[in-house]
């Protein structure tokens, strides 16, 4: 696969995700919430912008070096696709996860992060939230673990398309029973769990860093269950009003 086919079937994917959360959020709405779509939606665009200039497609790129050259984990001991899929996306989700838990207990990566905490609604729209800074902190983590791992495109391809479906669902103003919900949560983040994840409280420094799989936030002591229909006030203490893209681009560089 190609730079230029990864990138259209990752967008196509991107896209795809996006309408089934947006859907399900229409569907079956939690509070109802409109959700901060101008400000979220600027945030991605100039991400989009500024992630692609610099890295575009280089997660492919640095898998397609790593398997050409035999570098990394999975090339050393020629894993078939059936094994390498899972175990590529299981080790990103958790190097997401450390790096999510590194965001929340570090003082400076927070400063970035809370951007994303900033949104007082908690909709689709907010997996959208993002301050460039922080993406592009991440590039070389995720870089160095691909090249380490050493991962087929496909591979990688599959992780993004998990992540983004995850990401976009997670954050929905969505409801669900509260049986499914809890038989979801013993393996998959839903919405309830990564909304307690947001909660305008002191849990958010501890709690649900995962995206895909709870497996992490359970083994390493940070999981806390959350009844689907308890609803908390999300946001970040001593932003009350809801942050233009101009402050929310700044807002790192202004006293926590």
């Amino acid at each position: 696969m190609s730079e230029s086919d990864f990138l259209i079937v990752r967008a196509a994917g991107f896209a795809a995700a996006l309408l089934l959360a947006w859907g399900l959020q229409r569907a079956t709405p939690f509070v109802g919430a409109r959700g901060s779509w101008r400000t979220n939606g600027t945030l991605w665009a100039v991400n989009a912008i500024v992630i692609g200039a610099i890295c575009g497609g280089c997660a492919c790129t640095a898998a397609h070096w790593a398997t050409a050259h035999g570098i990394g984990i999975l090339g050393a001991v020629s894993a078939p696709g059936w094994l390498a899929v899972p175990i590529t996306i299981a080790t990103l989700d958790f190097v997401a996860y450390a790096w999510h838990r590194a965001n929340h207990q570090l003082p400076f990566l927070w400063r970035f992060h809370r951007v994303h905490h900033s949104d007082l609604a908690f909709t689709t729209s907010t997996a959208l939230r993002f301050h460039p800074g922080e993406l592009l902190l991440s590039l070389p983590i995720r870089l160095a673990v691909i090249l380490l791992l050493g991962p087929p495109v496909l591979a990688i391809l599959a992780f993004e398309l998990t992540f983004a479906i995850a990401n976009l669902i997670e954050h929905g103003d969505i409801r669900l029973p509260d049986a499914i919900d809890r038989t979801l949560s013993a393996a998959v983040v839903t919405p309830s769990l990564h909304r307690r994840h947001h909660w305008c409280g002191p849990s958010r420094l501890a709690t649900n860093f995962g995206t895909i799989s709870t497996l992490w936030d359970r083994a390493l002591g940070t999981y806390a269950a959350n009844a689907a229909a308890i609803a908390r006030p999300t946001g970040v203490p001593g932003i009350a009003t809801p942050l233009s893209l101009r402050s929310a681009l700044t807002l790192p560089f202004q006293a926590i």
